[in-house]
């Protein structure tokens, strides 16, 4: 499959087993083996890597497939040097930095919880409809 996306553009899981060479149970099995590979995942369970995460990848597939790590041996590096000592700067920035807070004005503060309970009143009457 040919994959004509930015580097900064999202991958499913079959654009990623594409792009490494990999199998896409192979990609489910590293992701319970490495837990900082956390594809976003959409309804029905539908991976989406970031471009972080692919690089992450790359770098795993490289260890285990050509350096002839084991999955331990991988693990111990990653938890020894960190995950940006170990695939470098490829990784962009945000990728470790928490999110930002944001100051909200009392009056932002209020519409948010507003549409928070206007919500919850929705599902409530959507929840005794369906009932």
């Amino acid at each position: 499959m040919v994959v004509n996306k930015s580097k900064s553009a999202f991958r499913t899981i079959a654009e990623v087993g594409d792009e490494l060479g990999v199998a896409t149970h192979v990609l489910r099995f590293w992701e319970t083996k490495f837990p900082q590979i956390s594809p976003m995942k959409r309804s029905g369970g539908r991976r989406y890597y970031r471009p972080d995460d692919v690089e992450l990848l790359r770098k795993i597939k490289e260890l285990l497939y050509d350096k002839r790590f084991t999955i331990e041996g991988v693990q111990k590096l990653i938890k020894e040097k960190g995950v940006k000592a170990f695939v470098g700067e490829e990784i962009m920035p945000d990728f470790f930095e928490p999110a930002p807070q944001i100051e909200l004005s009392e009056q932002a503060r209020e519409l948010i919880v507003g549409t928070i309970n206007d919500l919850k009143q929705i599902h409530s009457e959507l929840s005794k409809s369906i009932a």
